[in-house]
């Protein structure tokens, strides 16, 4: 979500979709405190915050397509190992 620019928590949450405010501020919080993304927070009433990628955060861009790739590719082959295994479990 933060790939192209830096984004508000609810444009976040929004894109996301199905999130709880709770967990989406943990992940938030846990990621910024492993250094993958930076929080910056503007003066203005109410507060403007907005969230980016830090130069580690976009250093793992690369890998986590290939991962999401290879997992959009491999997908039809669990899912028929899915049903192999529950078929057989009867």
């Amino acid at each position: 979500m933060l790939e192209g620019e830096p984004r508000r928590f609810n444009e976040i949450k929004r894109l996301i979709g199905d999130i709880s405010q709770r967990v989406l501020t943990k992940n938030l919080r846990d990621l910024e405190r492993e250094g993958y993304i930076s929080r910056c927070v503007y003066p203005t009433k109410p507060p403007k915050v907005e969230y980016a990628l830090t130069e580690l955060g976009r250093s793992l861009l690369g890998p986590v397509t290939q991962f999401m790739n290879w997992a959009i590719d491999a997908y039809p082959t669990i899912e028929r190992s899915r049903r192999e295994y529950d078929s057989a479990q009867r």
